[in-house]
């Protein structure tokens, strides 16, 4: 569903400057069909979560190519695959990093089998209290001031902070609230000095915190800006030609044009007030509906010049726009020829897989650094996971307090967030609990609505400790078990949902082998990096020749598993002490490769 933008036209060759703007899969087909014009392509420009690219309308195809840039919309075609039987060619790259995966359903792991690293957190209190990193300021000035000042006001927001005394006005609850004829400059600065001196020194007063810790510096606007009004030098009106929202800038307003280059606390404190004023001079209309968007040039400008305002108070380094914006739209900056290698090997599988070559099916792994002189690191396909709940359908088990949870705090927290599914039905033997759908009657509709707010061991049919809850997906064709195990009490900080979802683990590694034994003089998993920032630059590189033996790991490869005339053991196999799993890569991982410390058995095989 994916529209061009100037940021895509330096990571392929599809499209140009002229495109941008329109529909990626359009282009995409128009661009192929120039040096191709006789094959026939059908673009979709829509989401592929919705109904109508249902199982019927992928049993259609004799494989499946994923290009996708997020685990929702992997996970999903992951099962519509499974469930229409129909082979996935899974891929996915960041920077110089990728990896092409084939999954065949009952033969080989699916997309789920093994778990995928969740999305990187941060303690609250860390983020409102202690930040010692300039991440911890990004995400307190995106998550918490943008959100507060520019969605909705309503929200719970750590920034409010009550004085001891009550009567003191400007530190109340609505201290965000803009008073009837309040002047913008005002506003900001009263802003302004609410969240960068008045929070701090209120945090300050916990000396406890700071024993052994750098205590930070309130700031206040008089004691970084002149009392009058800020000067422009630049486009007064902060916008370019265009009426495009998103166009409006405090740089140019101010005059400052170099992204790259690091602001001082005048200037950070300059935009901050500019970027303030123009949300509410130029947006005013999108004020309580805004959440940040790593594409609103103002959005960032905001969160930059806070979050560098927040880390000269702590004592962190400031950082520029640029990179502001990658850490806070996750962004990993993408290398053309990077996703080049990925599409050539996605089309090397999807070739074997219409071939029926299932004896040199392949997950290949494209690293940033050699190891042994290889930048492509193929493996042999595994079997399914046996306790994977997509494929294997195993029951999960959840912890819960089924006497303070609510059934929407389940839906949204585990069935939504953790399991992926769009459109639950959720029973309790034969009760049904909830249903989503355009078919329901009124009364239904109201019915589960008022089952959302009770808490579990409240409804008709109560969940408590032992109870079975099933949960399907209708669209996804994806049924899973879930064992109920009521707890009391859960850690805030490491349990913030205040539930735990168990029973999806990795696949057992394979019993121990001789530690030191290694074969053929090819280098083990002990070689293979196990993360890309420790892998040391090689400037030696080599393109690895077709009768270079490769190291592939070992649960249990497909070769076994579609073979029953002893295959899979007859090839000889090298020992090791160690085993790497190679992580697959969605655009916003940054986890590369994960040491489990497992022994298992690797086996040598030609790079086909």
């Amino acid at each position: 569903m994916d529209t061009i933008e100037v940021s895509n036209l330096n990571r392929q060759f599809l499209f140009r400057q002229k495109h941008v703007g329109q529909s990626k899969a359009k282009v995409a087909r128009d661009a192929v069909l120039r040096f191709r014009p006789n094959i026939s392509i059908t673009p979709y420009h829509a989401n592929v979560k919705d109904p109508d690219f249902n199982v019927d309308f992928f049993k259609q195809f004799n494989v499946v190519l994923n290009g996708l840039d997020n685990l929702d919309a992997r996970r999903h075609v992951n099962r519509l695959c499974l469930a229409a039987d129909v082979p996935l060619v899974e891929s996915g790259t960041t920077g110089f990093l990728g990896q092409v995966t084939i999954h065949l359903k009952g033969k080989t792991e699916c997309y789920e089998c093994q778990p995928k690293p969740a999305p990187k957190s941060y303690p609250v209190c860390t983020i409102t209290s202690t930040p010692s990193k300039f991440v911890h300021c990004i995400v307190w000035a995106k998550d918490l001031l943008f959100a507060k000042l520019f969605g909705d006001k309503a929200q719970d927001n750590d920034l409010n902070v009550r004085s001891g005394n009550a009567s003191t006005s400007d530190h109340t609850d609505d201290v965000f609230e803009r008073r009837t004829d309040e002047d913008i400059e005002e506003y900001g600065r009263r802003i302004y000095d609410h969240v960068f001196g008045y929070n701090i020194e209120v945090a300050l007063s916990n000396e406890e915190t700071w024993k052994n810790r750098n205590r930070p510096r309130p700031i206040y606007s008089k004691d970084v800006l002149p009392e009058r009004p800020i000067n422009q030098n630049g486009n007064m009106d902060g916008a370019s030609a265009t009426d495009n929202p998103s166009s409006v800038s405090a740089m140019a307003s101010l005059g400052m044009k170099n992204p790259q280059e690091i602001w001082s606390l005048m200037e950070n404190s300059k935009i901050f007030l500019e970027a303030l004023k123009l949300f509410f001079g130029k947006r005013d209309k999108e004020i309580g509906n805004l959440s940040f968007d790593k594409d609103d040039q103002l959005a960032v400008e905001f969160v930059t010049s806070a979050a560098n305002i927040r880390a000269s108070s702590f004592g962190i380094p400031l950082h520029s726009l640029f990179e502001s914006k990658g850490m806070a739209g996750n962004i990993v900056h993408a290398v053309a020829t990077t996703n080049a290698i990925i599409a050539g090997l996605i089309v090397i599988e999807a070739i074997k897989v219409l071939q029926k070559d299932a004896k040199n099916y392949r997950m290949t792994y494209c690293l940033e650094h050699p190891s042994k002189k290889m930048l492509l690191m193929p493996v042999e396909p595994y079997e399914p996971n046996k306790s994977c709940y997509v494929c294997s359908e195993t029951p999960l088990t959840l912890e819960i307090n089924t006497h303070q949870s609510t059934l929407r705090d389940f839906v949204d927290k585990i069935v939504k967030a953790k399991l992926g599914m769009n459109l639950p039905l959720i029973m309790h033997g034969s009760a049904l609990l909830y249903e989503v759908g355009d078919d329901l009657e009124e009364d239904m509709v109201a019915n589960y609505a008022a089952n959302l707010e009770k808490v579990m061991s409240e409804l008709p049919s109560p969940v408590t400790s032992g109870t079975l809850l099933t949960v399907e997906d209708l669209q996804q064709e994806l049924t899973c078990n879930i064992n109920v195990k009521h707890r009391d009490e859960f850690d805030e900080e490491k349990e913030p949902d205040g539930m735990v979802l168990s029973g999806w683990t990795q696949a057992p590694a394979v019993e121990k082998k001789d530690e030191n034994h290694v074969g053929n003089g090819v280098g083990t998993s002990k070689n293979m990096p196990t993360n890309a920032e420790q892998v040391e630059m090689n400037e030696d590189l080599e393109i690895v020749p077709a009768d270079v033996e490769i190291p592939a790991e070992k649960k249990r490869k497909l070769s076994e598993i579609s073979n029953n005339d002893g295959l899979g053991t007859s090839r000889g196999a090298a020992e090791t002490n160690s085993h790497s799993k190679v992580e697959e890569l969605d655009d916003d991982d940054d986890v590369v490769f994960i040491c489990d410390g497992d022994s298992d058995t690797i086996k040598r095989k030609k790079l086909h």
